[in-house]
């Protein structure tokens, strides 16, 4: 009788000491650090945007030649470089970044281990005879907190990529008009010296 109970005391702390050790390591996977964003800069394809703004075509109306032609381009672009304070050679309209916020770890990770560990220890604290049952309780358990943990993430990421969308639209508004007066006065500045600008 007695080694019987001994046998059984001595299982149910192996039982234990099992459900403890996968406690601990899960507990210890949860704390460990992920980032939870991963930024990646795009450069967008069509980088032509801030040029065509200030870009100008002209034709001369009195038959320029070309010499003259190049003469009256430079004199009217340091003018409207005076007259704007605006270089498009070296303006601060920076090539406009794609910026798309990756969530780390991938969506769907939380789901998978935590449904892996909570049919772990669903099965270890079901005991042996009701494990399969433990196992499908806790992984339905473990896969709805883990849903929770990567919706989570997912709307952090969206919400970070937004405001990175939104974060330079004044600057690059203050850039969109300075590069529009310069054209405006780049133009002014060639049809007065005799050029049809389009």
């Amino acid at each position: 009788m007695t080694a019987k109970i001994i046998k059984n005391t001595s299982q149910a702390l192996s039982y234990w000491s099992i459900f403890f050790l996968l406690a601990s390591v899960f507990l210890l996977n949860s704390c460990y650090y992920y980032p939870n964003e991963q930024v990646i800069a795009q450069p967008v394809q069509n980088q032509q945007n801030d040029t065509a703004v200030t870009q100008i075509y002209f034709y001369p109306k009195k038959g320029q030649s070309t010499e003259q032609q190049s003469r009256d381009h430079y004199a009217c672009y340091n003018w409207a470089l005076d007259q704007t304070g605006f270089d498009p050679s070296v303006s601060s309209i920076v090539p406009e970044q794609r910026v798309r916020v990756v969530p780390m770890p991938p969506p769907g990770h939380d789901t998978v281990v935590m449904s892996i560990a909570g049919a772990v220890l669903g099965a270890l604290i079901a005991g042996p005879r009701h494990a399969g049952d433990g196992a499908l309780i806790g992984a339905a358990g473990g896969a709805m907190a883990g849903a929770v943990s990567d919706a989570t993430r997912a709307e952090s990421a969206r919400q970070l990529e937004e405001a990175y969308q939104n974060r330079n639209k004044g600057r690059d508004l203050h850039n969109e008009k300075m590069a529009l007066q310069f054209r405006r006065a780049m133009s002014a500045c060639m049809e007065g010296r005799g050029y049809a600008v389009k």
